[in-house]
């Protein structure tokens, strides 16, 4: 599986290439700013790129900007956006651009290589990983379409942003998978989402959620 990285951090980017060919991942390339990580995207056919937010030269959102553009060059690029920071407008922009394979992690949150490792390979095969506070960041003012859902409802739905399967939100919040099973179906039902299959169903109920 390839990967470009686009982080300016000499020590991370060198830790993260290494962490990521040790774990049987392959490192096509390391750029630092948006210029030298369009040139990548454009010389390699990777599976998915990990971007920085705060990038050269005023370090505001240059790497969410670059990750927008790599998709609309490539369309259905995963991206995992990995960052000390939460850029509201432009993440809401990448994710409404598309949710399936994309993920967001905040750098000081992730506590175990695992997790990490899991959330790269769940984003590269077109999954979803939100961190928590990205959720709660992005949901700000964006919430009253869901004002039909009861509070459990919503904690689902939560932790299907996050990119958790039904398994994972019952063993999340304890309770049986056909508890879960009827949870997703309310959420599908109340959200007015069209009959379509379920994982579909789920990126539109994250859309929703997340107010795009």
């Amino acid at each position: 599986m390839q990967v470009i990285i686009l982080e300016d951090n000499p020590i991370l980017a060198e830790g993260l290439s290494l962490l990521l060919d040790n774990s049987g991942f392959q490192v096509a390339a390391v750029a630092t700013d948006a210029d030298e990580f369009a040139k990548a995207i454009d010389e390699h056919q990777v599976d998915i790129a990990i971007v920085d937010v705060r990038l050269p030269p005023t370090f505001t959102d240059e790497g969410l900007r670059a990750a927008i553009e790599a998709r609309r060059v490539r369309p259905g690029l995963p991206v995992l956006v990995f960052s000390q920071y939460v850029e509201e407008v432009y993440a809401a922009e990448l994710l409404a651009a598309g949710s399936e394979g994309v993920g967001y992690l905040l750098k000081d949150r992730v506590s175990r290589v695992d997790e990490f490792l899991e959330a790269v390979r769940r984003v590269a095969g077109g999954g979803t990983v939100l961190d928590p506070e990205v959720v709660s960041q992005l949901m700000v003012k964006r919430s009253s379409p869901l004002d039909r859902l009861t509070p459990r409802e919503r904690e689902v739905l939560a932790l299907m942003a996050e990119g958790l399967g039904n398994t994972a939100i019952g063993e999340k919040l304890v309770i049986s998978d056909g508890a879960v099973h009827k949870h997703v179906g309310n959420v599908f039902l109340k959200l007015d989402l069209p009959p379509t299959d379920s994982g579909h169903r789920r990126v539109l109920a994250v859309l929703a959620y997340l107010g795009l």
